[in-house]
């Protein structure tokens, strides 16, 4: 073959090979493009804790794409003057109203329909608006899903049963954004008691033990977010019992307070509860209430206990109210100085916070939830 024809021979194989070769990786392109254009398929849960000029974001990511995502970048845009103080389970960074939140080195997978959880606090003023979008990977998500809303409508908080007595739990649950409840369970702190997967969402829970109980119901919808109740505290007893609310009080010299007493169950006759100062400051006695009588008919009405301070001193004292049959309650009181009304104030408010009927804390003042 001439030299000529040899070089138009190669000219026209690798031609067709390159042309050959175009072929794929043209296919290639636009594949890689589409992929692009498909981006991160995700939906955002957002909800805070707030206490008005500052408060947490909890954000959970979930892949709602049939790929696992291997690195992310979460993006979103505050409208008010919210200021990153530090976050958690990733790398969170603010320039003016925009934040960006890269995972962390543990977090980085999120494999198809799986979800991952990261947190900040903030500071503020004014208002606290939630973020309108968020983008992962610079694709945008499925709105700013809310979490549902769940409420614990039984038990009533303070209940008080007897043990082996049934404990109805009932819940309410309704979902954001067009999704649905899938399912919601019922909790004894962190203990699981069972789970409902229908409306109206209930549960009988007979083998709960002697003591105080902080019940939640946890709803679960169908983009896969979750919230819990607000704690409900409940006490089950070996029997019959007086129940006193709150169990902290504070009273300022030469003032007086009230706490509240009533029956457990339901008495066969009438039963006196007497109330009387078993230890402590002999400055604070009972002026009204000392001798209660509750009936059949009224027993889970609560009556009123009036405790007086002079103007002796300080110092706390116990007050027992006890009754036939029934197991006693008592109340702890302090006198406080004329000129405490902050600190009175205070003991009430941490009187009812520390009351296991409110479900936050155990009778040996633990808290049962972080909040």
């Amino acid at each position: 073959m001439d030299p000529g024809r040899k070089r138009r021979t190669l000219r026209r194989v690798w031609t067709a090979a390159a042309a050959a070769l175009a072929l794929p990786l043209s296919m290639l392109a636009t594949g890689a493009t589409a992929a692009r254009a498909a981006g991160v398929q995700c939906s955002v849960d957002y909800k805070t804790n707030d206490w008005g000029s500052g408060f947490t974001a909890d954000v959970t990511l979930t892949n709602r794409g049939t790929d696992a995502v291997n690195g992310w970048t979460l993006t979103y845009a505050y409208t008010g003057n919210q200021k990153l103080s530090n976050g958690w389970n990733g790398s969170w960074a603010q320039s003016g109203q925009q934040i960006t939140v890269n995972n962390a080195s543990y977090n980085g997978t999120i494999a198809a329909g799986a979800a991952v959880s990261t947190g900040a606090q903030f500071t503020y003023s004014g208002t606290n608006a939630a973020p309108a979008s968020f983008s992962v990977n610079g694709s945008p998500c499925v709105g700013a899903h809310q979490p549902p809303i769940t409420v614990l409508t039984s038990p009533t908080a303070g209940a008080v049963y007897t043990q082996g007595e049934a404990v109805p739990l009932a819940a309410t649950a309704a979902a954001a954004d067009n999704a649905t409840i899938s399912k919601v369970e019922f909790y004894d702190d962190t203990k699981l008691l069972g789970t409902d997967t229908s409306a109206p969402y209930t549960l009988s829970a007979t083998d709960l033990a002697v003591g105080s109980h902080s019940l939640i119901a946890k709803a679960y919808d169908s983009l896969g977010a979750s919230a819990e109740s607000t704690p409900v505290g409940v006490t089950v007893a070996s029997g019959p019992t007086v129940v006193t609310t709150p169990t902290q009080l504070g009273v300022q010299h030469g003032k007086t307070a009230t706490y509240e007493v009533k029956l457990s169950k339901q008495p066969s006759a009438n039963v006196t509860v007497t109330t009387a100062r078993a230890s402590g400051n002999s400055g604070l006695s009972i002026t009204g209430g000392a001798s209660l009588t509750f009936t059949p008919s009224n027993w889970s009405t609560a009556q009123n206990v009036t405790v007086t301070a002079d103007a002796s001193g300080t110092g706390a004292a116990v007050f027992e109210s006890s009754a036939p049959g029934h197991a006693k309650a008592s109340v702890t009181v302090t006198e406080l100085g004329a000129t405490k009304a902050y600190d009175a104030r205070f003991l009430d408010l941490y009187g009812k916070i520390t009351n296991p009927a409110n479900g936050y804390f155990s009778p040996e003042g633990i808290p049962y939830h972080s909040v």
